[in-house]
């Protein structure tokens, strides 16, 4: 499995959406210590956790790209998405109780927002692509859960394209 994970990543471009985030900084980390890739980009709205990564990560500078970018806007997820060869989709809202609050906010990011990760991977020609989803979409009881199971069904239809 490991031999195959390597091969899977040798020299490949890889773009994380949420890169900022609790998984995909360890994620990152964990590629960048562990996998001869040719670079990764962090793509997300937060340039203060982008700056912090950049200083926590110094070693791999040569290897990692900052993308600042929401992925509601649909023409910077396809201008980041240029010449990427594996997108792993991390950005969510994920806090149940500003879910319930701003659910509108929600389903922008994680039903539109999806959408346009998706239109931007079959635009871009991208090879692989892996979406994170969470055991609240198994059986939704609010909206965050109800948001990532619609997010889940959108991203498993776009395989027929």
């Amino acid at each position: 499995m490991q031999n195959k994970l390597k091969n899977f990543f040798k020299n490949k471009t890889i773009l994380v959406t949420g890169g900022t985030g609790s998984f995909g900084k360890k994620f990152i980390e964990t590629v960048l210590n562990n996998f001869q890739i040719k670079k990764i980009i962090v793509f997300s709205r937060d340039e203060l956790k982008q700056s912090q990564m950049a200083i926590d990560f110094t070693a791999h500078k040569n290897k990692l790209r900052f993308f600042i970018g929401d992925i509601r806007d649909l023409n910077r997820i396809k201008l980041a998405m240029k010449d990427v060869d594996i997108v792993i989709h991390a950005a969510a809202l994920k806090q149940v109780p500003t879910a319930e609050y701003n659910p509108f906010e929600v389903i922008k990011t994680n039903i539109i927002g999806t959408q346009n990760v998706i239109d931007a991977i079959i635009d871009s020609k991208v090879e692989r692509a892996i979406a994170l989803s969470t055991d609240k979409a198994a059986a939704p009881i609010n909206l965050y859960g109800s948001s990532k199971l619609a997010s889940d069904k959108i991203f498993i239809a776009s395989n027929n394209y």
